[in-house]
């Protein structure tokens, strides 16, 4: 299958490690021009070289980027401009808020989970808007979590802004579609990440078990037995975010190897 992305232009949001960085390799290997970010500079040097190694393409860029900042925001995108021309793909995403119930949270608290995980997919979807419409194509995909079908036990923020996500992406899909601009959202289940290992050891501390107990016990709940790599869930962001998805938009996903048991 032509995913048609070679020497198109993507912005991913929060993509010096994890879902970011493994989405970010999978364009590269396609051949689209990348532009990373994250707040670390040092990681984003890190995660360039590896991906321009891994992927043999060398068109793949960073800029510093704190997406809870507008005027970050709106500088990664002017720099995707300046760099490539345009902005043909923007995958949203951000690390999750922390755990914990609702007693667990003050106003501060809300304030920051949703200039995190909901106002800064508006912002940069908002700074890529004229670039797609004037070309009169784009591709957006939000990067949520699998609460977006199934609520997760003591993560009541992630469980909010997430579902807000989608709720965003289902009027912009209305809104955009005239324009030839498809948007998805995607979230990942129990996927092998640096986010997913720390929630895993919080649990196995209330717990009072190890973590590779909890791992284990984890495992036998999701049908495919094991716990997702990155580049499975990256595959499936690239695959929304081509030129071989014409007619799919304003769906929400999850990549969970079967986890969630919602409809």
């Amino acid at each position: 299958m032509d995913f048609q992305l070679e020497n198109k232009s993507v912005v991913v949001l929060a993509s010096s490690k994890g879902l970011g960085k493994a989405i970010s390799m999978e364009f590269a290997k396609e051949g689209a021009r990348v532009l990373i970010s994250s707040r670390n500079e040092r990681e984003l040097q890190l995660a360039k070289a590896e991906i321009q190694e891994a992927s043999g393409n060398n068109q793949v860029e960073y800029q510093v980027c704190d997406v809870t900042k507008k005027e970050d925001i709106q500088q990664l995108i002017h720099a995707a401009i300046d760099l490539f021309g345009t902005v043909d793909v923007l995958i949203n995403n951000a690390g999750g808020p922390p755990a914990g119930t609702f007693e667990n949270f003050d106003d501060e608290d809300w304030q920051k989970a949703f200039e995190l995980n909901l106002l800064s997919f508006t912002r940069s979807i908002r700074e890529v808007l004229p670039a797609m419409k004037k070309q009169q194509s784009g591709r957006i995909i939000n990067i949520a979590s699998s609460s977006i079908k199934q609520t997760l036990d003591n993560l009541i923020l992630s469980n909010t802004f997430r579902a807000g996500i989608v709720g965003l992406s289902k009027s912009l899909s209305q809104e955009l579609a005239g324009d030839q601009i498809l948007i998805n959202t995607v979230g990942p289940g129990r996927i092998a990440t640096d986010r997913v290992a720390e929630l895993d050891q919080k649990r196995a501390d209330k717990l009072e078990v190890s973590v590779e107990e909890l791992k284990k016990n984890t495992e036998q709940s999701i049908p495919i037995g094991r716990y997702g790599e990155p580049e499975e869930f990256a595959r499936t962001v690239v695959f929304l975010a081509s030129g071989a998805n014409t007619y799919l938009t304003g769906q929400s996903l999850v990549v969970d190897g079967g986890l969630v048991k919602a409809l």
